[in-house]
């Protein structure tokens, strides 16, 4: 406007926004491969539900996810940040829980079949939501507590929840974070998945809407599952892996352990199970669905006792 000359241009007419954005994100993919400095690692993902451009930042170290027009993820990282704020232990369980699931291989920076870093957050969430007195409130009652500025409508869903802090009242929860830790790991090693889902905006479990193996619902789009990409294989590798965490957790012998001088506690959770070798394998193994195989186990012998009896009748 300050100089003399006007500038007017017309974009190409495409069937879809759908086809608009991830022509748009495929260019923007293109130039940070080639031009973004520091930009590495780029990953056009543009046939998921929202197309995106994932990438890391070399010199931050962080990882970045970039989207176009989705007002509403805006809303769910807002919706994470004031929880982090609400609660010291909230931001640290999240992180140790992710850093755990990435050592074990159930979550990958490629997309596929396993579980997310935002569906694992959300079950952190969840899980803080429910305990007894709860650490963080549901998004109902961040809605209650919403006013007019904080009202927000986007798509037709309603994104309203309180964003000054100071109206939240603090948690009379006063739980360690390694109790935190080992009740998470119980709680969803032992969650009926089958039948219930996860909802952030009740703070409760409810009945499952479909016959997805992990069904969490989305905060803000009631209508969508945010974890329906995992499949059955993926869920019971995640329960596997939460029950022998919480065994390991459970052992009295921290003791023994420090004078031999092996990983204890958090240390020996942040250790790939693989690694170690057969013995501590087989130790650990134990206490995996322990109640499940000793049952399988005296049914067979049962059964060979039987056996053995009529034969020897005959």
């Amino acid at each position: 406007k300050k100089g003399p000359f006007e500038m007017e241009y017309q974009m190409k007419r495409l069937p879809s926004e759908r086809l608009a954005t991830q022509k748009i994100l495929s260019v923007i993919g293109d130039c940070l491969d080639n031009f973004g400095p520091g930009c590495v690692g780029i990953q056009k993902i543009l046939n998921a539900r929202c197309p995106l451009v994932k990438f890391s930042h070399q010199p931050t170290g962080f990882q970045c996810d970039l989207s176009v027009s989705n007002s509403i993820a805006t809303k769910s990282s807002e919706l994470l940040y004031i929880y982090g704020c609400l609660d010291s232990r909230v931001r640290a369980l999240v992180f140790t829980v992710r850093c755990w699931a990435r050592i074990h291989g159930l979550t990958n920076s490629v997309p596929g079949t396993w579980i997310t870093n935002f569906s694992l957050t959300m079950m952190v969430m969840f899980f803080l939501q429910k305990r007894s007195p709860p650490i963080i409130p549901t998004l109902d009652q961040l809605k209650e507590l919403a006013d007019e500025k904080d009202k927000h409508v986007i798509g037709g869903y309603d994104c309203s929840f309180v964003s000054d802090l100071s109206k939240i009242k603090p948690t009379k929860n006063t739980e360690t974070l390694d109790v935190l830790l080992g009740d998470f790991f119980e709680y969803f090693g032992n969650f009926d998945f089958r039948r219930n889902s996860i909802n952030l905006r009740k703070g409760k479990e409810v009945n499952k809407p479909e016959s997805s193996p992990l069904y969490i619902w989305n905060p803000f789009e009631q209508d969508l599952n945010i974890s329906k990409n995992v499949n059955q294989p993926q869920l019971e590798k995640f329960i596997a892996m939460a029950r022998e965490s919480a065994w390991i957790l459970q052992k009295e012998d921290k003791t023994q352990q420090v004078i031999n001088k092996e990983p204890w506690g958090l240390a020996a959770l942040l250790i790939p199970f693989g690694k170690s070798n057969h013995s501590k394998m087989k130790n650990r193994m134990k206490g995996l669905g322990s109640e499940t195989i000793r049952s399988l186990l005296d049914s067979l012998k049962l059964n060979n006792a039987n056996s053995l009896q009529k034969a020897v009748g005959k």
